[in-house]
């Protein structure tokens, strides 16, 4: 099953590690990404100017039914929680999860659901447990899971709880991070390619399936 979707996680310390990750990916990658940094609720939107100056990727602050279109960044807006739908994005004030609006949690849970082992979880430094049970859930649903390796993390609680959660998760420093998403997203389709296509109502069984495992 080809990957549809990356969501990425992070928090003390994310700036640093999203540029090297967008600046990672190729300038074709045409894989939607959304990203969930804790950002102060006076945050103002400098935080889609700072990730568009280290990547050709067109970078977007998420407003409530943003579309998701092919090797768009996404990222959350401060004050919001980012909920997930098959082709968009919604916004919601529910209250904070973890002292945290937006929350990753919410945002992967929300991914998993939609997407299945479609999607890429990514998280990466943080300061907090943010994250660790929404990457679980993907894992779950048959997706990928991804980690800083939380040696090389400016804060390594939020890698390191995610870990635990995901014991098997691959854990990679923040430098190749970009080219191991771009790696498994190629590898996905040429896998697909090789094996007959499932119609509609078997990746609905699929899905329906996996759900009830976890």
């Amino acid at each position: 099953m080809a990957y549809e979707l990356v969501v990425i996680g992070t928090s003390w310390g994310g700036l640093h590690a999203l540029r090297r990750v967008l600046g990672g990916l190729p300038a074709k990658f045409d894989v939607p990404v959304v990203v969930v940094q804790h950002r102060h609720r006076d945050s103002d939107h400098l935080l889609v100017s700072l990730l568009q100056d280290h990547t050709s990727l067109e970078v977007h602050e998420i407003e409530d039914k943003t579309e998701l279109e092919p090797g768009g960044v996404y990222v959350a807006p401060a004050e919001y929680h980012v909920l997930v739908e098959v082709g968009h994005l919604a916004l919601s004030t529910e209250e904070p999860v973890r002292y945290s609006r937006p929350s990753i949690d919410v945002t992967f849970e929300s991914a998993a659901d939609a997407y299945g082992a479609r999607t890429i979880g990514v998280i990466m430094t943080g300061a907090n447990d943010d994250g660790a049970r929404g990457l679980k859930r993907i894992a779950a649903r048959g997706g990928a899971a991804i980690v800083q390796d939380p040696a090389t993390a400016e804060s390594a609680v939020m890698p390191a709880a995610a870990l635990k959660a995901v014991p098997d998760a691959r854990v990679t420093p923040v430098e190749k991070m970009g080219t191991l998403i771009a790696s498994l997203v190629s590898r996905s389709r040429t896998a697909r390619r090789g094996t007959p296509r499932l119609t509609r109502k078997q990746e609905s069984d699929a899905d329906s399936s996996m759900k009830e495992q976890s």
